[in-house]
């Protein structure tokens, strides 16, 4: 994503690195995993840590992969996880999802996951991943399309509606799982050649109460998108501090539950 024509609405703070570093192809990319092979080649948009990007790695021990971020911040703790874990069929590098740096039919497999939401242009974005994609490639997409959670939460109801309102307000497309199907078809796909699919992600045991409330509650208090709430007139300090207090009885209460459900795409050129 260019930095010109991304409308993210946070920045890559420890806490936002956090919880994009707990995603793996196992619980963020199982619709792909089937059709990866272990000599293709495959690209990621918006890789950010590049955790999911370093076991599309692992998948494809006589292919390559190449993660692409619109900005630098994250890459360095990518290279350095791809370098801990010995994973050397792995390349990231900067790049923007509305013009990528790449030549047609590239790639095997291009990849986003949770990017679409935050772009000025997600139909445009497709069309690209389609581009660099070969002839009998795929196109793999997967995004949020709805959140609930247990019990009724006054601050998690505030962060969900500053998250909406900000996203709107930015240009973004919150929660844009349920359609990324007619993206798809817009940019180019047959509808016989898009398969649709959901997947889930459930937070309830103690441990992952403390990863998702505690990572959302740094969130609260100290990153980009809270800095630029209170700037830009989006939110209160008075509303902040009732969201971090509801992340905090998020963890704290054993009952608590927390369920996100994402549509999938899989595309086929």
């Amino acid at each position: 994503m260019a930095a010109q024509s991304s409308t993210y609405t946070t920045d890559h703070a420890a806490s936002v690195l956090r919880t994009h570093s707990w995603r793996n192809a196992a619980n963020s990319a199982g619709h792909v995993i089937p059709h990866i092979r272990p000599n293709m080649s495959i690209l990621d948009v918006g890789c950010g840590p590049g955790s999911i990007t370093i076991d599309f790695a692992r998948l494809v021990p006589n292919g390559h992969v190449t993660g692409v971020e619109y900005v630098p911040d994250p890459l360095e703790q990518a290279r350095a996880l791809a370098s801990a874990q010995d994973i050397t069929n792995v390349l990231f590098e900067v790049g923007d999802i509305h013009s990528l740096p790449f030549p047609d039919n590239s790639f095997d497999i291009a990849h986003a996951h949770q990017v679409l939401q935050h772009i000025a242009d997600p139909i445009q974005a497709l069309r690209e991943m389609r581009r660099v994609v070969k002839p009998g490639g795929i196109v793999a997409c997967r995004e949020s399309a709805s959140m609930t959670w247990y019990p009724d939460s006054e601050g998690l109801e505030a962060w969900d509606k500053l998250s909406t309102r900000v996203r709107h307000a930015k240009g973004g497309n919150p929660n844009p799982g349920r359609y990324i199907h007619v993206w798809a078809e817009e940019a180019g796909f047959a509808r016989a050649k898009i398969t649709k699919s959901a997947g889930s992600w459930c937070f309830s045991s103690d441990e992952e109460r403390e990863y998702w409330g505690g990572s959302m509650e740094e969130r609260g208090r100290s990153s980009g998108f809270v800095k630029m709430a209170l700037e830009e007139g989006f939110s209160t300090q008075e509303e902040l501090e009732k969201i971090v207090g509801g992340w905090v009885e998020f963890q704290q209460n054993q009952d608590a539950w927390f369920g996100l459900l994402h549509g999938e795409i899989i595309c086929l050129k």
